[in-house]
């Protein structure tokens, strides 16, 4: 089997946002228009139900470990059944939560040459204690295999691949070329597949856009896991919150034209689901004519809690 609970499906800051007066923000506060508040985005991940992987590492994490059983402690004073955590970037909301898990537990951390620079370069990461903290580094387009603590396999393995994006906010480098000095390892996608049962599924919570080699990668997919973070490029703007648009901050919107609804509509893929949706994105909203349009189009909307089966 393969195992997915959804530990948080906002993108960064949460839902709503702590300074974020938007009208979405605003109906989440309210309990109004089916607006049901999610922490930021993570998955975990299993093959058998007793060991578990996420997908990035959340500054929610704590929250999100107690809220999902499957994450608890079961055996003796001191256990964890997450096994490890892999990495899609080197963004705040998705490497934050490592500093959580801090507690000498024996886990992996897999992520790109790249991005296991930029912790190496942050000595605050160093809490993670090398000893019981193993940093694996995964190469693009190679499959690994995720291992238990003890080297023992869990059944899953991870394909990593580039996705177009950009360097995490806090490396961006005006001087250093186009796109800030970004390079293909910054961000990623990933396939996480059980090979003993031919079961896989992507997850790609950053993404700005959707070029032909990646576009025939998802075809004919099972199931994706894909970037909903804003619904328009121009969200920010046009909610008065910012002036950064989506594509300028590593993601594609949803809708229009160039958005994922319309692009990803040919690929032919079985299930399809949003996560890291940002604050002013009215999908939020389960009464609002933008969630109608997402879901007509064969989308699904992200929530915490929600667990899927591939």
């Amino acid at each position: 089997m393969l195992k997915i609970i959804v530990l948080g499906a906002a993108a960064g800051g949460g839902f709503p946002q702590w300074n974020c007066n938007c009208d979405v923000c605003l109906a989440a506060r309210a309990g109004t228009d089916g607006a049901a508040m999610a922490t930021q985005s993570s998955l975990a991940v299993s093959a058998d139900g007793e060991t578990w992987f996420l997908l990035n590492a959340s500054p929610d994490i704590r929250q999100q470990i107690n809220q999902t059983p499957a994450l608890h402690p079961r055996n003796g004073r001191r256990h964890s059944p997450i096994a490890g955590v892999v990495l899609t970037n080197a963004d705040v909301d998705h490497v934050a939560g490592l500093l959580s898990l801090r507690e000498s537990q024996p886990l992996s951390l897999y992520a790109t040459e790249r991005v296991l620079g930029v912790l190496a370069a942050n000595s605050v990461f160093n809490v993670l204690n090398p000893e019981f903290v193993k940093r694996r580094t995964v190469s693009l387009g190679a499959t690994t295999e995720l291992l238990r603590p003890d080297g023992r396999p869990s059944g899953l393995a991870a394909e990593i691949f580039a996705v177009p994006g950009k360097v995490a906010l806090y490396l961006e480098d005006e001087s250093a070329g186009p796109n800030f000095g970004s390079v293909a390892e910054d961000t990623v996608g990933i396939r996480i597949s059980v090979p003993a049962e031919g079961r896989e599924f992507f997850y790609i919570p950053g993404c700005a856009a959707c070029p032909p080699d990646l576009a025939a990668r998802l075809a004919g997919a099972a199931l994706l896991f894909f970037d909903g973070t804003t619904w328009i490029d121009d969200e920010m703007q046009a909610t008065g919150v910012g002036h950064k648009t989506g594509r300028r901050m590593g993601h594609m919107c949803m809708s229009g034209p160039a958005g994922s609804i319309a692009v990803l509509a040919p690929l032919d893929i079985g299930r399809k689901i949003y996560i890291h949706i940002n604050n002013t994105n009215p999908v939020h909203l389960r009464d609002g004519p933008e969630r109608g349009e997402a879901e007509a189009a064969g989308w699904e909307i992200a929530y915490d809690g929600m667990e899927v089966e591939a």
